[in-house]
């Protein structure tokens, strides 16, 4: 079984899938079960061949050829330790989701729709998981397509317009977004002659000349831009906010912690697996310090918006902004402190990001708004909950023992080693604009007057606050073990850097 894993991961939780709605016919209450068992299968599937990966030497990989057609005739299944994190991530979050949504779905989703909320929601971790683990980028856009169309029905499925609105919106901006996507898969395949990625990166290795195509700059063009839309990188970002604000809570909790990063990681593979580090040092300096500018904005930008909110998920959803600028300038610092930050930041981002939309979630449970100001004295009567704010809100500033410290630290360390000083300024900068509006909402739940009247009269269920708490967790304990870096610089080398 241990060698169908890479296989199995993906396949159960898509059959699982399409039979919820069969067996939803004969007991809706099944449906939830069913998810759960899924992603708990893929969870175990994705920490295993991590695990088996950790103790490789650097470079190894687990190769699943389906239907036992060999690349590049057939698609091929590969699992690296960059995409084993990633992986990982998605399925363990989606498992977390799973478990803490139950509660919130019957106040925001009609009794009628939640079985195919749930099959959708379980398809749209499929898809992402998909676009982790595949070897080919046309395999990779179907599983992106399938990702992208759920994600806009989980959007779409609140009870408000707005809903519907933002979900239709996304489904706009996403699709010039996928367009871009395939554009670049099209021009590549025309220049190279292959879908599969390795052989794509052999083929340029043994014909560095290809580098100087027009076609394949133009190729590399619209991946850019068409992956900078989908991980919201500013100023493409536009979409996001009503997204994640107008979502059901567990939508916008799980695409949240998921969606932006499986884009980023995609932008990794193409970057350093297909074109190579080279390609980028060499042939594209421009647009490698365009990507840098950008990153840089986002960093500095996301923070300044998210302050300006009234509404908490629209204050989280800005703050994501930024954040994916932090795993964006990973890559274009090209060297292996720079990288191993920005993998770090996957996990962080998603942990802690995850952490503070439940608590978004808890505050819609419990009051029916998501305002800011409706946080008020919340410390005193769900305490637990307003750790979880706190703990994660740490996170995302960086302080000391949580995974957010090392995936700055490592990022202006990367970002030294690169001689590019100005950016260690500017990543003090965000966290200090971070800090300002995680003060606020840590001042608003801790520290209100005391003749404040609380408007969430109760602690969450624990169905929901144990998921909540162990995302928390997740910060402190990447944050005060080296397993984290330990993991991340094994992906960073295996990615293979070039000198910058």
């Amino acid at each position: 079984m241990a060698g169908q894993l890479p296989a199995l991961a993906v396949v159960v939780p898509l059959l699982v899938a399409l039979l919820i709605p069969l067996v939803s016919r004969f007991n809706r209450r099944a449906a939830w079960w069913m998810v759960v068992g899924a992603l708990g299968f893929a969870v175990y599937g994705a920490v295993a061949m991590l695990l088996d990966l950790c103790g490789s030497p650097i470079g190894t990989t687990i190769e699943y050829a389906m239907g036992r057609w060999a690349a590049p005739t057939g698609i091929e299944y590969v699992v690296d330790r960059l995409n084993g994190i990633v992986l990982t991530m998605i399925a363990a979050v989606g498992l977390i989701t799973a478990l803490w949504m139950r509660k919130s779905i019957r106040s925001e989703i009609s009794e009628k729709a939640r079985p195919g909320y749930y099959a959708t929601f379980l398809l749209c971790a499929t898809g992402y998981m998909g676009m982790a683990i595949t070897g080919d980028v046309f395999n990779l856009y179907v599983f992106l397509e399938i990702a992208s169309i759920t994600s806009y029905v989980l959007i779409g499925m609140g009870r408000t317009r707005q809903a519907l609105y933002a979900g239709y919106s996304y489904l706009i901006v996403g699709s010039i977004g996928a367009t871009f996507i395939l554009l670049g898969i099209g021009h590549l395949y025309m220049e190279i002659g292959t879908l599969e990625m390795a052989d794509i990166a052999q083929r340029f290795a043994a014909n560095p000349e290809l580098y100087d195509s027009s076609v394949v700059r133009t190729s590399f063009a619209f991946f850019t831009v068409g992956l900078a839309i989908k991980m919201a990188l500013f100023p493409l970002h536009g979409w996001q906010p009503s997204a994640y604000s107008r979502a059901p809570s567990a939508a916008s909790l799980f695409i949240a912690a998921t969606a932006t990063k499986v884009s980023a990681y995609v932008f990794y593979r193409i970057s350093f697996s297909v074109f190579g580090a080279d390609f980028l040092i060499s042939a594209l300096p421009h647009i490698r310090d365009g990507i840098l500018i950008l990153a840089v904005a986002a960093i500095f930008v996301g923070p300044l918006l998210a302050i300006r909110q009234r509404c908490l998920k629209r204050l989280l959803a800005y703050s994501s902004v930024g954040q994916i600028g932090y795993i964006m300038l990973g890559v274009v610092l090209l060297n292996e402190d720079g990288l191993t930050g920005g993998v770090i930041h996957f996990w962080n981002h998603a942990a802690a990001k995850g952490a503070l939309f439940c608590v978004a979630g808890v505050l819609v449970y419990r009051t029916g708004v998501s305002r800011v100001d409706a946080l008020a004295g919340m410390g005193r009567t769900a305490p637990w909950t307003s750790a979880v704010m706190t703990v994660a809100g740490l996170s995302m500033i960086g302080v000391p023992m949580t995974a957010g410290f090392l995936s700055k630290w490592y990022l202006g360390a990367g970002a030294l080693d690169a001689g590019r000083i100005s950016i260690v300024p500017v990543l003090m900068a965000s966290s200090l604009f971070t800090a300002m509006y995680v003060w606020r909402l840590v001042q608003l739940v801790w520290f209100a007057p005391k003749d404040t009247e609380p408007l969430v009269k109760e602690e969450a269920p624990w169905s929901m606050r144990i998921p909540a708490l162990v995302l928390a967790a997740a910060c402190l304990y990447f944050g005060l073990t080296s397993t984290s870096v330990d993991i991340a610089r094994d992906a960073a080398l295996s990615l293979g850097l070039g000198a910058p």
